[in-house]
């Protein structure tokens, strides 16, 4: 598992502090969801190394995945420069989408190559619900083009994301996940076992965690 993509990519996640655990004091998320853990991987692109690894390793789930990809696709902020790595190394085409249309100029919701007809791959650092990636989706499917799929660096296995997922028929792969994380937390004694069963327990049911 050491050697593994989402091992590796979960433990330097935690290394650089991307990841935030704290189970006694619960983050509280944009979305309102109370949480033992917190994770920015806005961090990532700080780490040159590690950035190409992400654009390495997230051009191979596409090729694997979505092989008849014709465009890759940011999320705005955080996913466009993972996107552009992986444009880069896989010498495709490239767009970034905002999350609403601007309000100057051609009032362009997307920039970049959005043609009718194209399939698009669309990329976020982090998947809770899936909001933003499917927002995103929607409004590329609205242009015209096919969205294949969506890839992200963590995603933390929500229930209610994989119902946003199937409700669009929208495929998710990620490099890692919150269920990965936890095993090498565990094993590099990132938190307390105390802690640790905390942290299961909001995975197991983060609805009713904080009641």
């Amino acid at each position: 598992m050491e050697n593994s993509v989402a091992y590796q990519t979960a433990s330097k996640l935690l290394e650089i502090k991307a990841i935030t655990l704290n189970a006694k004091t619960p983050f509280v998320w944009a979305s309102g969801i109370k949480a033992p853990i917190y994770t920015d991987n806005r961090l990532t692109i700080a780490y040159p190394n590690f950035r190409r690894q992400i654009a390495k390793n997230l051009a191979e789930l596409i090729k694997n995945n979505y092989p008849d990809v014709e465009v890759i696709g940011g999320v705005a902020t955080a996913g466009i420069p993972h996107a552009s790595g992986v444009a880069n190394i896989l010498n495709l085409p490239l767009n970034y989408v905002r999350s609403k249309p601007k309000d100057h100029g051609k009032n362009s919701q997307i920039e970049g190559r959005c043609k009718v007809g194209d399939k698009v791959v669309l990329i976020d650092d982090l998947i809770s619900t899936g909001g933003s990636i499917l927002k995103a989706a929607k409004a590329v499917r609205e242009a015209g083009a096919e969205v294949i799929g969506t890839v992200a660096i963590f995603s933390y296995n929500l229930p209610e994301s994989k119902t946003n997922f199937d409700n669009v028929h929208t495929k998710l792969v990620t490099l890692t996940n919150y269920p990965t994380m936890i095993d090498v937390a565990n094993e590099k004694d990132y938190v307390k076992e105390e802690d640790m069963e905390l942290l299961k327990k909001w995975y197991q049911d983060p609805e009713g965690w904080c009641k």
